[in-house]
């Protein structure tokens, strides 16, 4: 582990503002914490907190009834993930996402991408992020770039954006768009399993390349293969703001997550 991220991870003594402290906790963001020590539910040592007030190491924060600490610090990781990495957190698969990355702290994916895609994969140590972006009822959207074995025709462009019939249901209407002879680009708000590649196999085309670009907010970019970057502040608070009406209720189906 390098010492920057040893730094990273140790206890932080310099003093914090407060909507900081609870964006950093993974509670809500900076403009949500604000409102909530203005609504009189943010204390500190058991007094009524007040806007702009900095926080230092051994007091004690509560949101309500819930006490937040800095142990909790949120990390949210875009990760680059290349094919053949397998998105599971069971020890004895040699190449795990957990062990390719090898990260500090505990981190899990926010939705798999199946081993033979890549691309665009968030990690993070907030159980409650993870449910709020991957129940399929909250539509938030993943877009990927998909190169297949035969010339895309306008016909099967408007078979996909129209819906496919795929796992005794049929695929929510999507936006899908020609990109190349055999590429094209696709947004979903939702995830079945294999969702994509059984959709072009219902259509009579197998998939040859696919990498997801987008998720929600977050960009791949320019990020390498295999690399990961911690989100910015702006793309938390971005992240925050599109997630705060959803359900966090946690995801209990197998179908919320392959490609």
């Amino acid at each position: 582990m390098s010492n920057r991220i040893k730094r990273e991870f140790q206890e932080k003594k310099e003093p914090v503002r407060l909507n900081k402290y609870l964006s950093e906790a993974g509670v809500c963001s900076r403009r949500e914490a604000d409102r909530l020590i203005e609504a009189g539910r943010v204390t500190v040592d058991g007094k009524p907190a007040e806007t702009g007030m900095r926080i230092v190491p051994g007091q004690r924060v509560q949101v309500g009834k819930k006490v937040v600490s800095r142990a909790d610090e949120m990390v949210v990781l875009a990760v680059n993930k290349p094919a053949g990495i397998v998105c599971t957190e069971e020890k004895r698969e040699r190449n795990s996402i957990v062990r390719f990355l090898d990260y500090p702290i505990r981190v899990t994916y926010v939705g798999r991408l199946d081993k033979d895609s890549k691309g665009l994969l968030l990690m993070t140590n907030n159980g409650d992020i993870i449910n709020k972006m991957m129940r399929a009822g909250n539509r938030h959207e993943k877009e990927y770039r998909v190169t297949v074995d035969k010339e895309i025709t306008q016909d099967f462009i408007r078979r996909m954006a129209s819906g496919v019939s795929i796992l005794d249901t049929v695929t929510r209407p999507c936006e899908v768009e020609k990109i190349g002879k055999y590429t094209f680009s696709i947004i979903l708000t939702q995830g079945l399993n294999r969702q994509i590649r059984r959709m072009c196999e219902a259509l009579g085309y197998q998939v040859r390349e696919l990498k997801r670009i987008r998720i929600m907010n977050i960009e791949l970019g320019n990020l390498k293969e295999g690399a990961y970057r911690e989100l910015t502040d702006t793309e938390l608070e971005q992240l925050y703001e599109l997630i705060k009406d959803s359900s966090n209720e946690t995801v209990k189906t197998p179908y919320h997550t392959g490609r």
